[in-house]
Formats: structure tokens, sequence, C-alpha cells
């Protein structure tokens, strides 16, 4: 056998590597095995290695357009010449919330009215400038990786790997919004109307309230160090 692989998302495709011969760790209860290798099935499962602990080498399947993703089929084929690969660093954003505490994103950070039709009014400021103040129904800061979901839908650019987030109004009030491509580290965004319950979701998770005249905080994690092998996946196709 050679390098010992973890599989976090996929039971079956644990299965699928030893039978192909693999050593395989499996990832039980949400926990992600302390391996060299991690192969991350699912959008989930990319994100829960990207909080955890360690620095492996990272190869997403099924994973979306986000990274360069390996379809399920190929799965155990790539596995199999990840000792010939390219590597792709992705950042990790650490989110620092009112009362102090620290989260991890990988795709992108939203502020949201927390019920339909409700609008409020949010900030974007760096450490030098504030960016923007607009009405809306909230704002996402998605990373590189995180570009071509939801941030996207609501009008952002795909980014290539990089340090820098899209940052785009959702549902703004106004009809011609700007969206920005601004440096990840010193970003920050706030509530400025005391007018609907605005929710923080990290990568999609329901993390806390925040409240009018309250801020989220934006710096540089740990980098996520991912695969790029021969049957990766373009992140823009």
């Amino acid at each position: 056998m050679g390098t010992l692989v973890g599989v976090v998302g996929d039971d079956a495709l644990g299965d699928a590597l030893r039978d192909a011969g693999e050593a395989v760790e499996r990832g039980s209860d949400g926990a992600v095995p302390e391996t060299d290798q991690v192969v991350a099935v699912g959008e989930d499962a990319v994100a829960a290695v990207a909080r955890a602990d360690g620095d492996p080498l990272v190869l997403p399947v099924a994973a979306g357009r986000g990274v360069r993703s390996v379809p399920r089929d190929d799965a155990v084929a790539a596995v199999s010449g990840l000792a010939d690969t390219r590597i792709e660093t992705h950042p990790v954003l650490r989110v620092t919330l009112p009362d102090g505490t620290v989260e991890q994103a990988f795709w992108d950070v939203t502020l949201v009215t927390a019920d339909a039709a409700r609008i409020s009014e949010f900030t974007i400021a760096s450490t030098a400038d504030r960016i923007g103040r607009f009405r809306a129904d909230g704002v996402v800061i998605a990373t590189a990786a995180g570009s071509p979901g939801y941030a996207h839908r609501v009008g952002g650019p795909i980014l290539a790997p990089s340090d820098q987030a899209v940052v785009a109004p959702i549902a703004p009030f106004a009809t011609d919004p700007d969206h920005w491509v601004l440096p990840v580290a010193g970003l920050s965004a706030s509530v400025e109307r005391d007018e609907a319950t605005v929710e923080l979701l990290i990568d999609d998770r329901v993390s806390r309230t925040i409240s009018y005249q309250e801020s989220v905080t934006i710096s540089l994690g740990t980098p996520v160090r991912t695969a790029v092998v021969g049957e990766s996946q373009s992140r823009f196709e």
C-alpha cells in the first residue's frame, strides 16, 4: 500500500479506494483524519477540512466549480496520481465576531436579513477606506473558491485563486449596485440600520445574528493546498 489517505464525506469511496489497494483512514462524526493527504467529497467536506487543524494536501471530489474538482467516478484514478500533482493554494477566512469569537470560512461569509422582503443597510470597509454603504437584503464576501457560487449568482465575477475576495450586495435597493474585488485581510462588514434581524452565515451555516452597529472583521487563516491532477476539471467551464 502507498501513503495513508484520509477520506471525508463518502464512506463508499473509502471502500473503493481500499479495494484498489490504497491505505485509507475514514473520517467519522465530522472528524477529519490527520493524514498528509485527504480526499474531500462535496463542498461541505472541503470546508470541514479547511476548518480543521493540519495542512494536508486535499483532493476535492464532486465539490463544485470553486476548486478544481475531480468527478466522483474518476476519484480512484485521481488518488493513484497524487504523487504527480500540481498544487493550488486557496485562502481560508478568519472571521472575528463582535464578541471576539473567531470562526473560519472557506467559501464565503454572508450577512443577510432573516425575514423575506426585509432590507437592512450595510457598510463594507477595509483597514484604509470605507468601500461602500448600501441598502440591501444582505451582502456576501466570497473567496476565489466561493466566487462561482452565491456571489456569482448575485452578479459578482469568478476569480482565479488569490488572496482577494468578491464583495457583492444581495438584492440591493440601488438599480446599479457596485461589486468589489478586494484584498481579504482587513475587510469588515457592519449593520447600519435597526430595521430587520440580520444573520451571519459562515459557508451557509447560520452562526449568529448581527445587531445594529455590530460588525465582523476578516483576516487570512492558514491556506488550503488542493491537488490538481489529470482528472481535475476547470473552474471556468
